[in-house]
């Protein structure tokens, strides 16, 4: 099992080496996510563990990998896509453009429903959807715009609970056991590398989703990011977080209000 300071050995080598910077992160979730690899690829001792990373690019990529990718879904906590439907879209609807960030995308499937939800209220056409990430191999999963067809039930039922408004299939064609959505849909997608322990504010935005990413950051490191994320917004823009997500504690939280107390969507009002 690798310990506390194999972790810092470890985090130090991915820093100083290739200038990925998780030092701020969860040390709990980071610890847990290395275990898991050192456990699955059955390493010997934590040295070799260390030479296989230093050596070897591709498994540089899955370590990486392994620590920022999270579990996701199209229209994941299905109410609260509902309520981006009902309550946010609508102001949106008064700008003459639309620019939404969807900061840690991971695969895309969060930033593919936006597009469908944008789609449904007509206001596609004028939106810019901006999705970025730390792992360029997620970006490329995105840019394709295919996600395994076993997962498009949950996706479809989940579609419908967050107030969809067609069939769900007409927003993909199957082939075998993949499922290839509209190209339309990723039309209005602009992808990026973007690091949000160490990259600055590139642009300003009505919408910033980051969903599931901040509960793997420390306080410190949150903090830093809802500051970037105030920078990023436009006052009366909306701020979108994970259920388990919250800046009631953080340095940005008496500058936004709460839309609803179920719901994490708050609205910047200074």
């Amino acid at each position: 099992m690798v310990t506390d300071e194999d972790v810092e050995i470890l985090l130090n080598d991915l820093l100083e080496l290739y200038g990925y910077d998780f030092t701020e992160y969860s040390r709990a979730s980071i610890k847990r996510r290395i275990n898991r690899l050192f456990l699955i690829d059955r390493f010997p001792s934590i040295a070799e563990f260390r030479y296989k990373l230093i050596s070897d690019a591709d498994y540089l990529r899955r370590i990486v990998e392994e620590i920022t990718v999270n579990v996701t879904e199209m229209f994941r906590d299905p109410m609260f896509y509902r309520a981006i439907r009902e309550d946010v879209l609508p102001v949106l609807a008064t700008h003459p453009f639309i620019r939404i960030w969807h900061a840690g995308c991971s695969t895309g499937e969060e930033v593919y429903s936006m597009a469908i939800i944008l789609k449904e209220a007509n206001l596609l056409h004028k939106s810019l959807l901006y999705a970025t990430d730390i792992n360029p191999l997620v970006l490329e999963k995105l840019k394709k715009g295919i996600f395994p067809l076993r997962h498009i039930k949950q996706y479809s039922e989940n579609y419908i609970a967050a107030g969809g408004k067609q069939d769900f299939s007409d927003y993909y064609t199957a082939k075998y056991d993949l499922a290839k959505f509209d190209e339309s849909l990723g039309r209005r997608v602009i992808s990026s590398t973007h690091n949000l322990v160490s990259d600055r504010s590139f642009n300003e935005f009505q919408l910033i989703m980051c969903r599931n990413v901040l509960i793997y950051f420390d306080k410190e490191l949150q903090d830093k990011t809802f500051t970037l994320f105030d920078e990023s917004l436009e006052k009366y823009g909306y701020l979108a977080l994970g259920s388990k997500e919250n800046i009631k504690f953080s340095v940005i939280a008496n500058k936004y209000i709460q839309l609803d107390n179920k719901e994490k969507i708050w609205r910047k009002i200074l």
